[in-house]
């Protein structure tokens, strides 16, 4: 019983932990190419969207800060998870919106690629 308790106290330290950790990770749209490689929360305001639909893989942009050409980070939605988010373009046009999950890089640009939903909250 003893070992059973330690690993369950073990196993919630380390969802807690990590819980933690993970909340603090919170940047800015223009802070986002400095932590490329991290999971963390990007806040901005949508600038600029566009879903191009005869694109390779449908994808959906969602650009803060800036609109496109000059957008500071981008929001990318695939065509294969579009149906979860709605119409993303307009539900989330000029709103200011976080999203969190992986930070990569496209072409100079730090994205965050949103699969679910649940990874897009409008901000208070």
């Amino acid at each position: 019983m003893r070992v059973t308790k330690a690993v369950s106290n073990l196993v919630c330290l380390v969802v807690l932990s990590s819980g933690v950790v993970y909340a603090q990770k919170k940047y800015s749209a223009a802070e986002a190419k400095n932590h490329v490689g991290e999971t963390a929360t990007v806040c901005g305001k949508v600038a600029s969207t566009r879903y191009a639909p005869r694109s390779k893989g449908q994808p959906t942009f969602l650009n803060l800060d800036e609109p496109f050409p000059d957008e500071i980070f981008t929001i990318l939605i695939w065509g294969e998870d579009r149906a979860k988010f709605g119409a993303p373009e307009t539900q989330y046009r000029d709103s200011d919106i976080c999203v969190t999950g992986e930070i990569a890089s496209y072409r100079g640009t730090p994205e965050i690629v949103a699969k679910e939903p649940s990874q897009i909250a409008l901000k208070h």
